[in-house]
């Protein structure tokens, strides 16, 4: 009877803990014209919001640099292929994006299309099913949002973003901060060999 209590007990703790973890949900757009094969490296943006707090700055860049490491990136602060830009919004914000094929779908279906040499895919190649079909999002708290952009051509190949209000003076901070970021980067499924 007392394991019994005690497992009850244990259960009990585990699953109050894991329902006062905030769940993220991210949604991202991405650009049908981006050669996603030929990135290999990626680099910041420098923010002038950067200065404000170094500390959400920190836990938002190493929670990037990690999980695009991870697939194979490289961070080159001098000449990368991509650059990454993000905003955190505190206040109330209306956010526009677009539905379009699920990402990893999309990359699968171009992958042998797309090769090295070509720059971008052009007007006449796309599918029936590339376009950009605005969606308007309801109005947020808050919001992460994520910039991925191709630092040759200066455009925006894929953002990721997530409704998030952070409590900046939680002891939690850092834990949803990076759980978001992380939330976010997850849907940019892209691999590279380096």
């Amino acid at each position: 009877m007392k394991n019994f209590a005690s497992t009850f007990l244990v259960l009990l703790i585990l699953g109050t803990g894991c329902m006062s973890q905030k769940d993220y949900i991210a949604e991202y757009d991405f650009n049908y014209t981006a050669n996603f094969k030929r990135y290999k490296t990626f680099g910041f943006v420098e923010n002038p919001d950067d200065h404000e707090d170094l500390e959400v700055v920190e836990i938002i860049r190493r929670s990037i640099s990690n999980r695009l490491g991870s697939q194979g990136f490289k961070f080159d602060e001098a000449r990368p292929d991509l650059l990454v830009n993000y905003k955190v919004y505190k206040e109330e914000v209306k956010y526009r994006g677009y539905d379009q094929p699920n990402f990893d779908y999309w990359l699968q279906r171009k992958g042998a299309f797309v090769t090295e040499e070509d720059e971008f895919l052009k007007e006449e190649d796309k599918e029936k099913d590339e376009n950009y079909n605005r969606v308007k999002y309801a109005q947020n708290d808050g919001m992460l949002v994520v910039f991925v952009i191709d630092n040759k051509r200066g455009n925006t190949v894929w953002q990721g973003y997530t409704s998030a209000i952070f409590d900046y003076n939680s002891p939690e901070l850092k834990t949803d901060l990076t759980r978001a970021t992380y939330k976010v980067m997850d849907q940019f499924r892209v691999l590279t060999r380096n």
